[in-house]
């Protein structure tokens, strides 16, 4: 009987931990509507406890539970149609259905706008709901999955993205826009849920998305591939936000999704979505003109990692456009690597790798999920800089030898 090599019992445990995160991510969203009106119960709770006069002090309190718990379910009315397609979006490799979609190895497919997503995964155990209840902190990402969606394709979302999408864009068309769109590629890791990518690619251009969470594809997946109407879909995104607010209905206030019909793209453009691992599935030296990075670098175990992946992918004269915080999203966590540099450290890398600094700017402040109507506000200063590939020095011949 041949033995089994260490390669292979190491591919089956990576392809087995995939299965588990798969079904892992699937039950967090399905938790949703336990988890949110257990929450909305302690406040029910609290208030059955007041004396009658207190209660007669604030007779609308109930009431506004009461529509706080109709929001949570219309929520999770949408997040079934965001896991209607996940079954028929996790296919074996043998069982790809569109020529135009690529399978490789885990979680490094490429995902089209109107294809089907290609994976390998087991949604058995999500369907005989097989896993332990979600942590706090998974149900937190499938909450901030919602938000992502008010920030990226709604008009309440539209100043969050401008202050972050904008800079990068016009750094991006300054330097590359006298060439013929199609003929430029950018690739944007971190991607989310794609409305930068998908910006990119309405302009004509040849632009990749790549992004690691799971919640995050699922949602981009429905927006791009199942919602063609402007505003056809409702959420309330602030309805976990139980304190700060002014006005008590802006904790119940709507936002229309998505605000532009993803089929303003022609089913032609070169427009894609890649999962993964950015360091792991982008090895390809002098493949991309621009690598656009918006909340991303601090994202790295390594942020020296990422840099010298930026500058090996890059084609000599391509850039690197940032615009962030370095929040590090490892930082402090057991059994994590996180390297956590300052930004004067960071720019002395890029540069010790090669890349030459064009343009830097500070204190470009910026929010993130940010609910513009609550008493507490968050803002980062962000670093926004753009850093050039040099181009190969030209070698010098004497015509004489």
């Amino acid at each position: 009987m041949a033995e089994v090599s260490d390669q292979q019992v190491a591919l089956e445990m990576e392809e087995r931990e995939e299965r588990e995160h798969f079904a892992r991510v699937i039950n967090s969203f399905k938790f949703y509507k336990l988890h949110s009106l257990k929450r909305l119960q302690l406040s029910k709770v609290s208030y059955s406890n007041l004396c009658d006069q207190h209660k007669n002090r604030i007779l609308g309190y109930i009431d506004n539970l009461e529509t706080i718990q109709t929001c949570i379910i219309h929520n999770y009315e949408v997040i079934k149609l965001i896991l209607q397609d996940c079954q028929y979006m996790f296919l074996n490799k043998e069982e790809c259905i569109s020529e135009a979609t690529c399978c490789f190895t885990g979680f490094q497919k490429i995902l089209m706008p109107n294809n089907v997503f290609c994976f390998k995964q087991d949604f058995d155990r999500v369907k005989k709901n097989d896993c332990a209840p979600p942590t706090c902190e998974e149900m937190d990402k499938v909450k901030t999955t919602l938000k992502q969606i008010m920030r990226d394709w709604s008009e309440d979302g539209r100043a969050e993205r401008e202050a972050c999408y904008q800079p990068v864009m016009h750094a991006v068309l300054t330097r590359l826009g006298s060439r013929k769109p199609s003929e430029v590629k950018i690739l944007v890791p971190g991607a989310g849920l794609g409305r930068l990518v998908f910006e990119f690619a309405r302009l004509g251009y040849s632009c990749q998305g790549n992004e690691w969470s799971l919640h995050m594809l699922l949602a981009s997946n429905f927006i791009l591939n199942r919602c063609q109407e402007r505003n056809s879909m409702v959420l309330y995104p602030w309805i976990h936000q139980f304190t700060n607010n002014l006005a008590t209905k802006d904790q119940t206030r709507r936002c229309m999704f998505p605000d532009i019909s993803p089929l303003q793209i022609s089913p032609e453009a070169d427009f894609s979505m890649v999962a993964g691992d950015f360091t792991k599935i982008y090895t390809e030296p002098n493949s991309w003109n621009a690598v656009v990075t918006v909340f991303f670098l601090d994202t790295a175990h390594n942020i020296i990692e990422y840099l010298e992946t930026i500058y090996s992918i890059l084609v000599p004269g391509g850039y690197l456009v940032n615009l962030g915080p370095l929040l590090y999203h490892w930082a402090g966590q057991v059994n994590e690597m996180s390297i956590e540099l300052s930004y004067e450290e960071v720019r002395k890398v890029m540069l010790d790798i090669g890349f030459e600094i064009e343009k830097e700017e500070m204190n470009v402040r910026c929010s993130y999920t940010q609910n513009p109507l609550s008493l507490m506000q968050n803002y980062y200063n962000c670093v926004m800089f753009v850093a050039r590939k040099p181009l190969p020095r030209p070698s010098h011949h004497d015509p004489g030898s």
